[in-house]
Protein backbone atom coordinates (compact mmCIF):
# COMPACT_ATOMS: atom_id res chain seq x y z
CA UNK A 1 0.00 0.00 0.00
CA UNK A 2 1.07 3.73 -0.85
CA UNK A 3 1.48 6.46 1.48
CA UNK A 4 -1.29 8.00 -0.02
CA UNK A 5 -3.72 5.14 0.52
CA UNK A 6 -4.00 5.17 3.84
CA UNK A 7 -7.11 6.02 5.28
CA UNK A 8 -5.41 9.09 7.36
CA UNK A 9 -3.63 10.66 4.53
CA UNK A 10 -2.04 13.19 5.26
CA UNK A 11 -1.44 13.26 8.74
CA UNK A 12 1.98 12.85 8.75
CA UNK A 13 3.72 11.73 12.46
CA UNK A 14 6.88 12.00 13.58
CA UNK A 15 9.62 10.83 16.37
CA UNK A 16 10.00 14.39 17.86
CA UNK A 17 12.84 13.38 20.33
CA UNK A 18 14.40 11.68 17.77
CA UNK A 19 14.68 14.36 15.82
CA UNK A 20 15.61 17.20 17.87
CA UNK A 21 19.46 16.86 18.09
CA UNK A 22 19.30 16.85 14.10
CA UNK A 23 16.77 20.17 14.02
CA UNK A 24 19.30 21.94 16.66
CA UNK A 25 22.18 21.63 13.61
CA UNK A 26 20.39 22.27 11.78
CA UNK A 27 19.26 25.72 13.06
CA UNK A 28 22.60 26.10 14.23
CA UNK A 29 24.46 25.72 10.67
CA UNK A 30 21.86 28.00 9.21
CA UNK A 31 22.35 30.81 11.89
CA UNK A 32 26.60 30.35 11.57
CA UNK A 33 25.81 30.57 7.47
CA UNK A 34 23.86 34.06 7.76
CA UNK A 35 26.69 35.33 9.77
CA UNK A 36 29.01 35.09 7.20
CA UNK A 37 26.91 36.37 4.84
CA UNK A 38 26.18 39.55 6.83
CA UNK A 39 30.25 40.07 7.22
CA UNK A 40 30.56 39.71 3.11
CA UNK A 41 30.44 43.07 1.16
CA UNK A 42 28.08 43.99 -1.04
CA UNK A 43 29.77 42.49 -3.91
CA UNK A 44 30.68 38.90 -2.73
CA UNK A 45 27.59 38.37 -1.29
CA UNK A 46 25.90 39.02 -4.27
CA UNK A 47 28.21 36.84 -6.14
CA UNK A 48 27.48 33.92 -3.15
CA UNK A 49 23.65 34.52 -4.14
CA UNK A 50 24.20 34.28 -7.84
CA UNK A 51 26.27 30.82 -7.25
CA UNK A 52 23.97 29.47 -5.19
CA UNK A 53 20.84 30.21 -6.94
CA UNK A 54 22.90 28.98 -10.41
CA UNK A 55 23.38 25.64 -9.03
CA UNK A 56 20.17 25.36 -7.40
CA UNK A 57 18.79 25.31 -11.19
CA UNK A 58 21.39 23.33 -12.76
CA UNK A 59 21.88 20.53 -10.21
CA UNK A 60 18.12 20.13 -9.54
CA UNK A 61 17.93 19.54 -13.37
CA UNK A 62 20.99 17.15 -13.03
CA UNK A 63 19.15 14.84 -10.81
CA UNK A 64 16.41 14.43 -13.00
CA UNK A 65 19.07 13.51 -15.79
CA UNK A 66 18.82 16.99 -17.78
CA UNK A 67 22.19 18.91 -18.33
CA UNK A 68 21.56 22.76 -18.41
CA UNK A 69 24.40 24.86 -19.86
CA UNK A 70 26.15 26.40 -16.30
CA UNK A 71 26.68 29.78 -17.81
CA UNK A 72 23.64 29.73 -19.09
CA UNK A 73 21.97 29.54 -15.93
CA UNK A 74 24.30 32.37 -14.65
CA UNK A 75 23.79 34.65 -17.53
CA UNK A 76 20.18 34.53 -17.31
CA UNK A 77 19.97 34.66 -13.65
CA UNK A 78 22.23 37.94 -13.41
CA UNK A 79 20.33 39.66 -15.79
CA UNK A 80 16.96 38.60 -13.75
CA UNK A 81 18.60 39.88 -10.48
CA UNK A 82 20.15 43.13 -12.28
CA UNK A 83 23.97 41.98 -11.80
CA UNK A 84 26.38 43.52 -13.75
CA UNK A 85 28.47 40.76 -14.40
CA UNK A 86 30.98 40.32 -17.18
CA UNK A 87 30.86 37.66 -19.91
CA UNK A 88 27.13 37.72 -19.83
CA UNK A 89 25.88 35.39 -22.37
CA UNK A 90 22.09 34.20 -24.30
CA UNK A 91 20.23 31.90 -22.86
CA UNK A 92 17.64 29.76 -24.70
CA UNK A 93 14.25 29.21 -23.64
CA UNK A 94 14.66 26.18 -22.03
CA UNK A 95 16.85 27.48 -19.31
CA UNK A 96 15.11 30.36 -18.73
CA UNK A 97 12.03 28.70 -18.42
CA UNK A 98 13.48 26.60 -15.03
CA UNK A 99 15.54 29.96 -13.91
CA UNK A 100 11.94 31.64 -14.31
CA UNK A 101 10.47 29.10 -12.01
CA UNK A 102 13.20 29.24 -9.32
CA UNK A 103 13.66 32.64 -9.15
CA UNK A 104 9.59 32.90 -8.63
CA UNK A 105 9.87 30.47 -6.01
CA UNK A 106 12.82 32.60 -3.85
CA UNK A 107 12.04 36.05 -4.57
CA UNK A 108 8.43 35.75 -4.50
CA UNK A 109 8.17 33.56 -1.46
CA UNK A 110 5.75 35.84 0.81
CA UNK A 111 3.24 35.29 -1.89
CA UNK A 112 0.65 32.51 -1.87
CA UNK A 113 1.54 29.69 -3.69
CA UNK A 114 -1.54 29.33 -5.56
CA UNK A 115 -2.73 25.74 -8.23
CA UNK A 116 -2.12 29.46 -10.96
CA UNK A 117 1.40 29.74 -10.16
CA UNK A 118 1.89 25.88 -10.46
CA UNK A 119 0.66 25.70 -13.50
CA UNK A 120 2.46 28.62 -14.55
CA UNK A 121 6.11 26.70 -13.65
CA UNK A 122 4.99 23.65 -15.22
CA UNK A 123 4.89 26.09 -18.43
CA UNK A 124 7.76 27.25 -17.69
CA UNK A 125 9.90 23.80 -17.38
CA UNK A 126 8.55 22.57 -20.78
CA UNK A 127 8.34 25.94 -23.34
CA UNK A 128 8.08 23.81 -26.32
CA UNK A 129 5.46 21.42 -24.94
CA UNK A 130 8.43 18.23 -25.10
CA UNK A 131 9.94 16.53 -22.49
CA UNK A 132 13.67 15.02 -24.61
CA UNK A 133 11.78 12.70 -26.68
CA UNK A 134 7.97 12.74 -25.26
CA UNK A 135 5.49 15.26 -25.61
CA UNK A 136 4.33 17.07 -22.88
CA UNK A 137 0.86 19.28 -22.39
CA UNK A 138 2.77 22.46 -20.34
CA UNK A 139 0.83 23.95 -17.64
CA UNK A 140 -1.67 21.35 -17.29
CA UNK A 141 -2.63 18.43 -14.48
CA UNK A 142 -1.77 14.99 -15.68
CA UNK A 143 -5.04 13.34 -16.87
CA UNK A 144 -6.61 9.91 -16.50
CA UNK A 145 -5.45 9.27 -19.67
CA UNK A 146 -1.45 8.57 -18.04
CA UNK A 147 -3.58 6.68 -15.01
CA UNK A 148 -1.72 4.49 -13.65
CA UNK A 149 1.08 7.33 -13.18
CA UNK A 150 4.12 5.21 -12.28
CA UNK A 151 7.64 6.06 -12.03
CA UNK A 152 9.55 3.15 -13.12
CA UNK A 153 12.98 2.09 -14.16
CA UNK A 154 14.59 -0.52 -16.19
CA UNK A 155 14.27 -1.90 -19.87
CA UNK A 156 10.67 -2.66 -21.44
CA UNK A 157 9.39 -5.78 -20.44
CA UNK A 158 11.53 -5.80 -17.05
CA UNK A 159 10.37 -2.33 -16.02
CA UNK A 160 10.54 -2.07 -11.86
CA UNK A 161 7.73 0.03 -10.33
CA UNK A 162 8.94 2.41 -7.87
CA UNK A 163 6.18 4.50 -6.80
CA UNK A 164 1.99 4.60 -7.94
CA UNK A 165 0.66 8.48 -7.98
CA UNK A 166 -2.97 8.77 -6.69
CA UNK A 167 -5.28 8.89 -9.83
CA UNK A 168 -5.87 11.53 -12.12
CA UNK A 169 -9.82 11.99 -10.46
CA UNK A 170 -7.87 13.12 -7.19
CA UNK A 171 -6.11 15.50 -8.47
CA UNK A 172 -8.30 18.80 -7.52
CA UNK A 173 -8.75 17.36 -4.10
CA UNK A 174 -4.89 16.83 -3.30
CA UNK A 175 -4.00 19.90 -4.79
CA UNK A 176 -6.57 21.66 -2.59
CA UNK A 177 -5.27 20.10 0.70
CA UNK A 178 -1.75 20.53 0.19
CA UNK A 179 -2.72 24.16 -0.68
CA UNK A 180 -4.73 24.92 1.61
CA UNK A 181 -1.95 23.32 4.69
CA UNK A 182 1.09 25.09 2.78
CA UNK A 183 -0.54 28.83 3.03
CA UNK A 184 -2.04 28.57 6.19
CA UNK A 185 -0.46 30.08 8.99
CA UNK A 186 1.25 27.73 11.06
CA UNK A 187 3.70 26.80 14.21
CA UNK A 188 5.23 23.80 13.04
CA UNK A 189 9.26 24.04 12.36
CA UNK A 190 10.09 25.62 9.14
CA UNK A 191 12.60 22.33 8.20
CA UNK A 192 10.16 19.91 9.43
CA UNK A 193 7.62 22.48 7.03
CA UNK A 194 9.62 22.33 4.23
CA UNK A 195 10.57 18.15 3.82
CA UNK A 196 6.93 17.83 4.74
CA UNK A 197 6.53 20.14 1.34
CA UNK A 198 8.46 18.35 -0.73
CA UNK A 199 7.22 14.49 0.51
CA UNK A 200 3.99 15.74 0.06
CA UNK A 201 3.68 17.10 -3.34
CA UNK A 202 6.21 14.93 -4.66
CA UNK A 203 3.68 11.58 -3.80
CA UNK A 204 0.49 13.91 -4.58
CA UNK A 205 2.78 13.82 -8.29
CA UNK A 206 0.13 16.24 -9.90
CA UNK A 207 2.16 16.67 -13.73
CA UNK A 208 3.00 14.52 -16.27
CA UNK A 209 7.05 15.73 -15.94
CA UNK A 210 8.69 17.63 -13.83
CA UNK A 211 7.31 16.86 -10.44
CA UNK A 212 10.78 16.87 -8.70
CA UNK A 213 12.16 20.05 -9.93
CA UNK A 214 8.62 21.46 -9.13
CA UNK A 215 9.06 19.63 -5.90
CA UNK A 216 12.22 21.37 -5.06
CA UNK A 217 11.10 24.37 -5.81
CA UNK A 218 8.54 24.41 -3.59
CA UNK A 219 11.13 23.08 -1.12
CA UNK A 220 13.13 26.24 -1.89
CA UNK A 221 10.17 28.37 -1.31
CA UNK A 222 9.35 26.59 2.10
CA UNK A 223 13.04 27.33 3.07
CA UNK A 224 12.83 31.28 2.14
CA UNK A 225 9.47 31.70 4.02
CA UNK A 226 11.65 30.24 6.90
CA UNK A 227 14.52 32.14 6.94
CA UNK A 228 12.34 35.41 5.65
CA UNK A 229 14.55 36.20 3.24
CA UNK A 230 15.20 35.59 -0.64
CA UNK A 231 19.08 35.33 -0.84
CA UNK A 232 19.86 32.09 -1.10
CA UNK A 233 24.05 31.22 0.47
CA UNK A 234 23.65 27.52 0.11
CA UNK A 235 21.60 24.93 -2.54
CA UNK A 236 20.02 21.93 -1.39
CA UNK A 237 19.97 20.89 -4.99
CA UNK A 238 23.38 20.88 -5.53
CA UNK A 239 23.75 18.68 -2.02
CA UNK A 240 20.66 16.11 -2.66
CA UNK A 241 22.28 15.61 -6.07
CA UNK A 242 25.32 14.41 -4.50
CA UNK A 243 22.82 11.57 -2.45
CA UNK A 244 21.31 11.08 -4.72
CA UNK A 245 20.80 7.54 -4.64
CA UNK A 246 19.66 8.02 -0.84
CA UNK A 247 17.72 10.79 -2.52
CA UNK A 248 15.54 8.13 -4.33
CA UNK A 249 15.91 5.35 -2.16
CA UNK A 250 14.27 7.12 0.81
CA UNK A 251 11.30 8.67 -1.02
CA UNK A 252 10.29 5.21 -2.16
CA UNK A 253 10.99 3.19 0.99
CA UNK A 254 8.66 6.57 2.62
CA UNK A 255 5.90 6.35 -0.08
CA UNK A 256 5.43 2.62 0.68
CA UNK A 257 5.35 3.05 4.31
CA UNK A 258 3.37 4.16 7.10
CA UNK A 259 2.34 7.96 7.57
CA UNK A 260 5.43 8.13 10.34
CA UNK A 261 7.77 10.02 8.24
CA UNK A 262 10.45 10.50 10.47
CA UNK A 263 13.33 8.34 8.36
CA UNK A 264 12.53 10.61 5.81
CA UNK A 265 12.82 14.09 8.01
CA UNK A 266 16.09 12.67 9.23
CA UNK A 267 17.87 12.45 6.19
CA UNK A 268 15.77 15.38 4.84
CA UNK A 269 17.70 17.51 8.02
CA UNK A 270 21.06 16.16 7.67
CA UNK A 271 21.29 16.71 3.76
CA UNK A 272 20.40 20.22 4.57
CA UNK A 273 23.13 20.48 6.99
CA UNK A 274 25.80 18.73 5.20
CA UNK A 275 24.25 21.91 2.43
CA UNK A 276 24.89 24.15 4.74
CA UNK A 277 28.31 23.32 5.82
CA UNK A 278 29.33 23.44 2.19
CA UNK A 279 28.26 26.99 1.78
CA UNK A 280 30.44 28.04 4.76
CA UNK A 281 33.67 26.32 3.92
CA UNK A 282 32.46 28.39 0.47
CA UNK A 283 32.00 31.60 2.43
CA UNK A 284 35.09 31.38 4.16
CA UNK A 285 37.15 30.53 0.93
CA UNK A 286 35.47 33.81 -0.23
CA UNK A 287 36.66 36.17 2.92
CA UNK A 288 39.94 34.74 2.22
CA UNK A 289 40.03 35.64 -1.06
CA UNK A 290 38.54 39.35 -0.17
CA UNK A 291 41.07 39.86 2.67
CA UNK A 292 44.21 38.64 0.49
CA UNK A 293 43.19 41.05 -2.28
CA UNK A 294 42.48 43.87 0.38
CA UNK A 295 46.07 43.38 1.58
CA UNK A 296 47.91 42.89 -2.23
CA UNK A 297 45.58 44.88 -4.12
CA UNK A 298 47.58 47.86 -2.54
CA UNK A 299 50.72 46.82 -3.85
CA UNK A 300 52.07 47.52 -7.26
CA UNK A 301 51.70 43.85 -8.67
CA UNK A 302 51.62 43.82 -12.26
CA UNK A 303 49.49 43.20 -14.54
CA UNK A 304 50.90 39.07 -15.38
CA UNK A 305 50.60 38.77 -11.59
CA UNK A 306 47.19 39.88 -10.91
CA UNK A 307 45.49 38.08 -14.08
CA UNK A 308 47.40 34.71 -13.20
CA UNK A 309 46.65 34.99 -9.44
CA UNK A 310 42.83 36.02 -10.42
CA UNK A 311 42.37 32.63 -12.59
CA UNK A 312 44.49 30.02 -9.80
CA UNK A 313 41.63 31.38 -7.52
CA UNK A 314 39.08 30.88 -9.44
CA UNK A 315 36.98 27.97 -7.97
CA UNK A 316 37.14 25.74 -10.82
CA UNK A 317 40.77 26.20 -11.20
CA UNK A 318 42.57 22.45 -10.58
CA UNK A 319 45.92 21.77 -8.91
CA UNK A 320 48.53 24.11 -7.96
CA UNK A 321 50.63 26.44 -10.22
CA UNK A 322 53.87 25.89 -11.72
CA UNK A 323 56.56 28.33 -14.06
CA UNK A 324 55.27 26.58 -16.90
CA UNK A 325 51.70 27.11 -16.03
CA UNK A 326 52.26 30.86 -15.21
CA UNK A 327 54.02 31.26 -18.63
CA UNK A 328 51.14 29.75 -20.38
CA UNK A 329 48.42 31.67 -18.56
CA UNK A 330 50.57 35.04 -18.60
CA UNK A 331 51.59 34.64 -22.28
CA UNK A 332 55.41 35.00 -21.04
CA UNK A 333 58.67 33.38 -20.96
CA UNK A 334 59.63 30.94 -18.47
CA UNK A 335 62.39 33.32 -17.19
CA UNK A 336 59.79 35.76 -16.86
CA UNK A 337 57.14 33.70 -14.53
CA UNK A 338 60.21 32.58 -12.47
CA UNK A 339 60.56 36.42 -11.54
CA UNK A 340 57.56 36.67 -11.25
CA UNK A 341 56.83 34.04 -9.05
CA UNK A 342 60.15 35.14 -7.17
CA UNK A 343 58.60 38.19 -6.27
CA UNK A 344 55.50 37.26 -4.84
CA UNK A 345 57.38 34.52 -3.47
CA UNK A 346 59.56 37.41 -1.21
CA UNK A 347 56.06 39.56 -0.46
CA UNK A 348 54.26 36.11 1.09
CA UNK A 349 51.62 36.28 -1.99
CA UNK A 350 52.63 32.65 -2.76
CA UNK A 351 54.02 29.88 -1.11
CA UNK A 352 55.98 26.76 -2.12
CA UNK A 353 54.65 23.40 -2.08
CA UNK A 354 56.78 20.12 -0.75
CA UNK A 355 58.48 19.03 -3.55
CA UNK A 356 61.46 20.86 -5.73
CA UNK A 357 63.27 20.54 -9.07
CA UNK A 358 60.82 20.52 -12.10
CA UNK A 359 58.35 19.67 -10.08
CA UNK A 360 58.01 22.53 -7.85
CA UNK A 361 54.66 23.92 -7.29
CA UNK A 362 53.16 26.85 -5.69
CA UNK A 363 49.84 28.09 -3.51
CA UNK A 364 48.55 30.85 -2.91
CA UNK A 365 49.11 32.43 0.39
CA UNK A 366 45.19 33.39 1.71
CA UNK A 367 45.13 34.16 5.16
CA UNK A 368 43.01 32.14 7.59
CA UNK A 369 40.20 33.22 9.93
CA UNK A 370 40.69 36.63 11.56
Amino acid sequence: MYIWQSDNWPKFSWDHQHLTPLLTRAHHEQGRLFGKMEALGFELRNEAWLRSLTEEVVKSSEIEGEILDTDMVRSSIARRLGMNIAGLIPADRNVEGVVEMTLDATRNYAAPLTKTRLLAWHAALFPGGRSGLHMVLPGQWRTDAQDPMQVVSGPLGRQRVHFEAPPADRLETEIEGFLSWFNAATTADPLLRAAMAHLWFVTIHPFEDGNGRIARAVTEMALAQGEQTSQRAYSMSAQIRKERKDYYELLERTQKSSLDITPWLEWFLACLARSLDEAQTRLDTALAKARFWERFGKEALNERQIKVLQRVMREDWQGMVSSSKWAKIAACSQDTAGRDIKDLLQRGALIQNAGGGRSTTYSVNLPGPP
